[in-house]
């Protein structure tokens, strides 16, 4: 996988491109606020995936909640994987780099996201800010390990959603919107994992290769090592600035940034 502040940053990247570029698609016509809100679980959902690994850092978000959240996702997984797995799939332990890091969990957790928060946004909205802030700053904060550090997670988690939702107007949260941001931030994961030396089962149960869980990944002279010296020099960093520039592009086609001087973020 890729370190956690990469993948974190993918999903805001990935979310502020989308809704930057989609000018004609209702996605890119949100309102800053609503915008906002979709960032934040994006940025979450892209460290979603590995939540199917108890040991990953990411499954100590919460605690033991979040690690015996994983441990049932892990089991999930390994079943599915030793079910629809071919003669030409590995014997391994599919707990990895299974089942979450397909597009099919990614259809399912945007289709989830969406149905939650069309039922109740009085509490879904602000339960699922605090899950997916959450995991983004941890994922960000990845090389942090204080004896409690779950408590410290959990309390800014709760900032920053309850800063959230002083902002933006929760009756008017775009349900679709959650659940696309959420979709992205998976996606994004997957891509961020394609490009490591491991590849990543995207396509599953497409069989490629006679491999249902064939491991998508380019030629390996274009593959890096996770938290090698081309991911923590170029891939990060370039994925930090992409994502801020094209957040603020975002947010100033929302109306939130007027332009200064007439300058803008994209060109017309």
């Amino acid at each position: 996988m890729a370190t956690g502040p990469t993948h974190a940053m993918s999903g805001l990247l990935a979310w502020s491109a989308t809704t930057a570029l989609a000018t004609d698609h209702s996605i890119g016509q949100l309102s800053p606020r609503a915008w906002v809100v979709g960032a934040v679980l994006a940025t979450g959902a892209a460290l979603l995936p590995d939540l199917d690994h108890p040991s990953s850092t990411v499954s100590r978000t919460f605690g033991s909640i979040s690690q015996g959240f994983s441990s049932g996702i892990n089991a999930l997984s390994h079943g599915v994987y030793r079910l629809t797995r071919t003669r030409r799939d590995s014997n391994r332990d599919g707990g990895h780099r299974g089942l979450t890091h397909t597009l099919v969990f990614a259809a399912i957790a945007a289709v989830i996201t969406t149905a939650i928060v069309q039922t109740s946004q009085k509490w879904a909205l602000p339960v699922l800010m605090f899950v997916f802030a959450g995991l983004a700053v941890r994922g960000i904060l990845h090389k942090w390990h204080p004896r409690k550090d779950a408590l410290v997670i959990t309390l800014t988690s709760a900032g920053v959603t309850a800063l959230c939702l002083l902002w933006t107007e929760q009756t008017s949260a775009n349900a679709a919107a959650c659940g696309v941001a959420v979709g992205i931030g998976c996606i994004a994961h997957y891509i961020g994992d394609a490009i490591t030396e491991q590849g990543c089962p995207i396509l599953w149960p497409i069989p490629l290769g006679g491999k249902t869980w064939y491991p998508v990944a380019p030629p390996k002279i274009l593959r890096m090592q996770t938290g090698g010296k081309v991911e923590m020099t170029l891939i990060g960093p370039l994925i930090t600035v992409a994502s801020i520039w094209l957040s603020l592009a975002a947010l100033q086609q929302a109306g939130a940034i007027p332009s200064l001087w007439g300058f803008t973020f994209l060109p017309r």
